[in-house]
């Protein structure tokens, strides 16, 4: 026999047996609570492989088509879960096509773990086949990068991983692992899964944010970031009850309290209401950020809130201690996780505050309400209309995932997420995100509805993943919301190149014989009023379901049209 199928040989009474490398790193991911690893398998790392065999009863081994498909399966997962997702890929090619979703983890705040097959120790240095140094390659993409070279501390490493992955502002580890290390025997003894330290509030800055909310006039609280879970939610709007704070939520984490809550007031992303945006930069006294790193994205390009020094008294909350003043510097400054503050803020009662900030709060509500009314727009199909459906028709559990495009807005704007995990996108803007996720999600919890929304340049990045998805069993709707176009890039080169068009047009299959190839059914759909018995068709159908949107171009955005767009870039050149 080989090492790798050799059973272990246990050693003197009380010793660790001898293992190879691959099978102690497999026996390290199940200790430590992991359950499903995604991957493209390699010759790289047969070895890991050949150990996770031993685990199939714990740790789910998903296959996948693409190592992009795969790492955003990965964060995917950790977004719904707070653990690490765990991505397994060859070197080489195989490591640079996940970067992408490295990217999107580190840029999101996804705990995550990259797992690399390696070059053999002994051809290190001499550009071997598909040789990288995964340091250089990763570099800014990750918390922490490093290759195992003796198979005996491998325990070490992955105990360091899992928690750097997941303490203060969680985040990407990669991990080198050279394919004859994974076959080295050696006697070690396993890791001891412990609990995260934990970061907290002091007394002092509970009191100092208490009479800054006392002082306040027209306080808010902004919510987002990582490190949030369910039971976070919850304490989250009960804090907001209790002292009648409105909140609004960062780029793509709508999903943080329930969109119908009186409290709950919009979402500070791409697009926003105007109105809510207006109240941000001239009229909020008091902003307590718990969780979000107020990116580009949440601050309209870093305008919404004046650098360094806030307009407005500003509270924000972190985990990570290093995202406090790195671009706002705060009056109060928590390092803390999201949970672990709203635990420690329960001594703060309304006191006078929830009925002094009843018109404030309400005023707000009302807008965001307005805000969710479909707007009229070119064509014969209207986004805005098959969003709201799908609000008033699903569970409230069910999970919309989607990648980057235009087509994007019209689901942030109008769809109500009333639990927490039922959004899926990308901090990112990366492209080709949504199907991957909606895998992720459906192998998670079967028993949920998952809608994957893709604009058609979307859609084609990963929709190899199909396959995945047929392959588990995973009955996904699919929304390709088509316009013949890279609309975001094409909106842009219109406000700045009008009339002159190159490299953004489309030339698309059929999506629905494309989905048909992999065993999925599906149709298209161009009006309004076709669309709600598609869904219902969709709901019924094993082995998951894709539905074509047919949209005129010209309905850009829910508010301006193509040709609106193409006037504005014409005037601005005239000036």
């Amino acid at each position: 026999m080989s090492q790798s199928t050799n059973p272990e040989r246990p050693g003197a009474s009380g010793e660790p047996a001898l293992r190879p490398g691959g099978h102690i790193l497999a026996d390290q991911l199940k200790l430590l609570g992991a359950d499903t690893v995604y991957c493209v398998p390699g010759e790289s790392f047969l070895g890991l492989l050949d150990g996770l065999y031993n685990h199939q009863d714990a740790i789910r081994t998903v296959t996948c088509r693409h190592e992009s498909g795969a790492a955003n399966m990965a964060d995917a997962y950790a977004k719904l879960t707070g653990k690490p997702g765990i991505c397994a890929v060859t070197r080489g090619p195989g490591a640079t096509n996940a970067a992408n979703g490295v990217h999107t983890a580190y840029q999101d705040s996804s705990p995550m773990i990259l797992l690399i097959g390696q070059v053999a120790r002994d051809m290190v240095d001499r550009e071997a086949f598909q040789e990288m140094d995964y340091r250089q390659v990763f570099g800014q993409m990750a918390k922490w990068i490093a290759q195992i070279d003796d198979a005996s501390r491998i325990p070490e490493y992955l105990s360091r991983a899992w928690k750097i992955a997941q303490s203060g502002r969680p985040g990407p580890v990669v991990l080198a692992l050279p394919e004859d290390m994974l076959m080295d025997m050696v006697a070690v003894e396993d890791l001891r899964a412990t609990d995260l330290a934990e970061s907290a509030p002091t007394q002092g800055s509970v009191a100092e944010l208490e009479e800054l909310m006392t002082f306040a006039k027209r306080p808010m609280m902004l919510v987002g970031g990582p490190s949030w879970d369910a039971g976070c939610a919850e304490k989250a709007l009960a804090f907001a009850e209790r002292t009648g704070l409105p909140v609004a939520s960062s780029f793509r984490c709508q999903d943080y309290v329930d969109n119908d809550h009186a409290n709950y007031v919009g979402v500070v992303g791409i697009a926003p209401s105007a109105k809510l945006r207006q109240r941000i930069e001239t009229e909020v006294d008091l902003l307590i950020v718990v969780g979000s790193r107020l990116g580009e994205m949440t601050t309209q390009g870093y305008n919404l809130v004046n650098i360094p020094n806030p307009q407005m008294k500003f509270v924000h909350v972190h985990p990570g201690a290093d995202e406090l003043g790195m671009v706002y510097n705060p009056d109060i400054g928590i390092v803390s996780s999201p949970n672990a503050f709203f635990d420690a803020v329960t001594s703060i009662r309304d006191g006078e505050g929830k009925n002094r900030w009843a018109d404030w709060r309400q005023s707000q509500r009302e807008d965001y309400e307005a805000f969710l009314e479909p707007t009229e727009v070119p064509g014969r199909l209207n986004m805005s209309k098959v969003i709201r459906h799908i609000t008033d028709s699903m569970p409230n559990d069910t999970v919309l995932s989607n990648g980057a495009g235009n087509y994007t807005v019209w689901a942030h704007r109008f769809h109500k997420h009333r639990a927490y995990r039922t959004q899926l996108a990308p901090t990112s803007g990366s492209m080709g995100y949504a199907v991957p996720a909606a895998i992720a999600a459906k192998l998670h919890s079967p028993e949920r509805q998952v809608i994957s929304i893709s604009g058609d340049g979307c859609f084609l990045m990963t929709s190899q993943e199909l396959a995945t998805a047929k392959q588990y069993d995973a009955d996904i709707i699919y929304l390709v919301v088509n316009n013949g176009m890279y609309g975001t890039i094409r909106m842009h080169q219109e406000r700045n190149h009008p009339d002159r068009v190159i490299a953004t047009e489309l030339h698309n299959p059929d999506f629905v014989a494309y989905a048909a190839s992999f065993g999925i059914d599906g149709e298209r759909v161009e009006t309004t009023e076709d669309f709600p018995a598609a869904l219902e068709r969709a709901r019924g159908r094993k082995g998951g379901y894709l539905i074509e949107l047919i949209v005129d171009r010209e309905a850009l955005t829910p508010v301006q049209t193509l040709e609106q767009v193409t006037q504005q870039g014409r005037a601005k050149l005239a000036v």
